[in-house]
Parts: structure tokens; C-alpha cells; sequence
């Protein structure tokens, strides 16, 4: 199953362009996935090789032993390599190719490096292409503009780009669910095993227990998500005061938005996909140091919290703000506690390992306690316990159109697909959450 979902996600994401008859001295590499050893800040990273923009450079951290290396997405005839070189050049170095990315031919060396814009004829085949610098030509890292790789290829003829000139702030949209239930279950951590979890707090999905699967959660109608088509799943441990279980009052914000600066990239979650956000072992320092940890716990004014204040303002709610890793393998739709197949991005793209970019959520909770909050807690223990989960069930064409419309497209929606600010953009559900032709 996980492997028929990856394969029609691959599909969807070709059929938005004309692929032509394979041609020689095709340029394979731009746009491509890409990682390297370092970078020496995120707007220098790893990416801008192969984004076709002489304007933007990788560069690496000061060190002889650096490199720089490209997913071309499948093995092809490979018949020549450019670099161009900013100023921190390489004087020695290799390009090395390979087909499973462990084991690597040289297919050039350089001793003589002298910076200037170079390019190397090869005749071999491969899917990773990589550049291995051994000594810098200044006292700085090893910093390119742009490392292209041309070959024999399927020439893609790109989707003819949107009208619309729209200023992009935001790239995302809204999926608000009221609190459904508390109940001691966790399908995804203990499947089948009821009671065995600690308490947690369920919105979405009235009919979530320790038996949920995408394909029950799908066939329940019942949900408290604005949005009828989002049958999901999606809980967190159940907030206490003293021994009273705290529910939140209003409806709670789940964003759906893009977690790669490519935000045309994002694809919609494939069916069933199952993940969890946090880290029930976590520390202090790493709560406040994960890549999901966006304000952390606030009430008032406080904020970037890593624990739950001890006071908040009369009349406040404490919120707590946490991002989901978003970049998936490609193949598995779960991995329980473990959730290997799932992964942050990294400098603003996906790694190598996992380079299909879905739907970045953010929780966004409030409940209804303020004043003295001592005696306030987790269930699942320390207050950088938290941690939430999600199981996908929307109905795909819905979510699809939500992921073009307003993630794709560069919107700030509502639940309905709809940016209050850029009426002229349309909408992807009427009044009714009927979908619009």
C-alpha cells in the first residue's frame, strides 16, 4: 500500500508538465535535491548550486575536506559537469559519481585549480554527482554558484507559470477542530491496545481510538473539524490542573503550510500517512533547540517559553506552538514511535533521504487556564513532553485542491481555500464546503 501511494504521489507531480523524448546535453541537475558537508548559514546553502540563479552561491564552512552533492532523481547517461566558481575556489578536487550514493568513481581530479568557470567532459551513468574538495584555493571554504550536470534525459517542459503577481507572505491554510474526547489511547504508538497510553486530548475525528486506521477514520462521518472532508485524526496529551482534565474551549488551529522555501513543491499528503510531532524524552535544552519548536508555551505576554509559566495573566489562555517535520521518504506511511519515515528540512529543502516535501503542520492549542498555574502539567509527564499526532484521512481531492490552491499558490486561507486578502484568487470550497469547479 505505502508503495502504491508513493508511486501515485510520483504521478501527480508528473502530470503537471510535458515530459519530451530523452535528448542529449540535457541539463539534469537544476532544481535537483542536494546536500553537502556544511553551509555557512542557510541562504548559503547547499540548494542554491542548482537553482539556476548565478545571484545565490553555496558556501561551505572554512575546511579543506567539504562537499557538495546532487540527486538527479534517477541514474542517466552523464556527459558533462560545470562548475563556476566564486571567489572561494578549490585548487584541489574531485567529481565523483554513483548510483546508490555509497560507492563513488572519480571521474575527474583536479590539482591545479585556479577558479575560473570549468567544465569536465565524462562518459559514465549515474544518479549522484558529487563535488569532494581536498584543499581551498583561499583561506574561506569552498563556495559555487552553480554546479550543472548535462546528460542524456527525459527534457521536462515546465508548467507555464501562474498569472498571478501577487505579493507571497504565506503559503498555507487552516484546518480548525473543536475538542471531541480524553480517552488513555494511541493508535499510532499502541495500536489496538486500549488504555495502554497515557491520557490524551482528541480533536478531529470523533470516532479515534486505539483501533483507528486511515481506513476506519475515512469511513466515520462524524468530526469536529470545520471542514467535512478532513475525517483525520490529531491529538496530544490531555492538559491537567491539579486532577481536573483541561479541554480547549474554542476551536483549535491546525496550519497546513509549506516547511521548504520552494513552496510550489509541496505535495499533499498521501493517504494514511501517520506522524508524530516531538519528543516525550525531551530535555529543556532540547525542546528549545528542535526544528519543531516555533513559540513554545505562551499566555499574555510571554512567550518562547520551554516550560509552562508558573502565572499567567488573569483572563489569558496558555497556548503552546510546535511545527511537524515535513519531508517524508517517499515510501513508508509509518514508522511508529520511531517515525523514521519522516524528517525536517534542512536549509530550507528536503535532504536526500526523505525528498518528498508534504504539508508542514503547526499546532496551534489554547486552553482556559490562567492565573496561578503551578499545579498545571502533561499527562505524558515534563512539560517538554509535548508532543502531538496525526493520522491523515481527508478526502484526497479536497486536499489536494487545498495544498494547489493555497500552499502551491502562495495564499494565506481560511479552511474554505480562500485568502481574505486576494479575493480575486477564488476559493476551493463554497459557503456549503462544497468544492468549486
Amino acid at each position: 500500500m505505502a508503495a502504491t501511494a508513493a508511486a501515485a504521489l510520483v504521478a501527480s507531480s508528473l502530470g503537471a508538465a510535458t515530459v519530451a523524448v530523452a535528448a542529449p546535453g540535457t541539463l539534469l541537475s537544476q532544481g535537483a535535491l542536494t546536500a553537502a558537508s556544511s553551509s555557512e548559514s542557510g541562504g548559503l546553502g547547499p540548494r542554491f548550486a542548482v537553482d539556476g540563479d548565478r545571484s545565490t552561491r553555496w558556501a561551505s564552512q572554512p575546511g579543506d575536506d567539504q562537499w557538495l552533492r546532487v540527486d538527479l532523481g534517477e541514474s542517466h547517461d552523464l556527459e558533462r559537469i560545470d562548475l563556476d566558481w566564486e571567489a572561494a575556489y578549490g585548487k584541489a578536487f574531485t567529481l565523483q559519481v554513483s548510483d546508490d550514493g555509497q560507492t563513488w568513481s572519480t571521474v575527474a581530479t583536479v590539482t591545479d585549480g585556479n577558479g575560473s568557470d570549468q567544465s569536465y567532459d565524462v562518459d559514465t551513468s549515474g544518479r549522484y554527482v558529487q563535488l569532494v574538495g581536498t584543499q581551498r584555493g583561499t583561506q574561506y571554504g569552498y563556495s559555487v554558484f552553480e554546479l550543472q550536470v548535462f546528460g542524456d534525459g527525459e527534457a521536462t517542459d515546465p508548467v507555464d507559470p501562474p498569472e498571478w503577481d501577487d505579493e507571497v507572505t504565506h503559503h498555507e491554510f487552516q484546518a480548525n477542530c473543536s475538542f471531541s474526547h480524553f480517552a488513555p489511547d494511541d493508535p499510532i504508538v499502541f495500536p489496538g491496545e486500549p488504555g495502554r497510553s497515557h491520557m490524551h486530548t482528541f480533536v478531529g475525528n470523533d470516532a479515534t481510538d486505539a483501533f483507528s486506521t486511515s481506513e476506519s477514520l475515512l469511513a466515520s462521518d462524524e468530526s469536529s473539524c470545520t471542514v467535512p472532508q478532513d475525517h483525520s485524526a490529531y491529538w496530544f496529551p490531555t492538559l491537567y490542573k491539579g486532577d481536573e482534565r483541561i479541554a480547549p474551549d474554542i476551536p483549535m488551529t491546525i496550519y497546513y503550510k509549506s516547511g521548504i522555501d520552494d513552496y510550489t513543491k509541496v505535495q499533499p499528503f498521501p493517504a494514511g500517512i501517520e506522524l508524530i510531532a516531538g519528543n516525550m524524552m525531551a530535555t529543556e535544552e532540547d525542546f528549545r533547540t528542535a526544528p519543531g519548536a516555533v513559540e513554545g508555551f505562551e499566555c499574555g505576554e510571554i512567550s518562547k517559553s520551554w516550560s509552562i509559566p508558573d502565572y499567567c495573566d488573569p483572563g489569558t489562555q496558555l497556548n503552546v506552538r510546535y511545527q511537524a517535520p515535513s519531508c517524508w521518504d517517499g515510501v513508508h506511511l509509518k514508522s511508529g514511535m520511531m517515525q523514521t519515515h519522516m524528517a525536517y528540512p534542512v536549509d530550507g529543502q528536503c535532504p536526500l533521504s526523505h525528498p518528498v516535501a508534504v504539508p508542514m503542520l503547526e499546532f496551534k492549542i489554547a486552553w482556559p487556564v490562567s492565573g496561578d498555574l503551578t499545579d498545571v502539567h502533561l499527562a505524558s509527564g515534563s512539560d517538554q513532553s509535548w508532543h502531538y499526532d496525526f493520522v491523515n484521512a481527508w478526502e484526497p481531492e479536497v486536499l489536494d485542491r487545498l495544498v494547489e490552491q493555497c500552499i502551491n499558490g502562495g495564499l494565506q486561507c481560511n479552511p474554505r481555500g480562500y485568502d481574505l486578502y486576494k479575493p480575486h484568487r477564488g476559493t476551493v470550497l463554497d459557503e456549503n464546503y462544497e468544492l468549486v469547479d
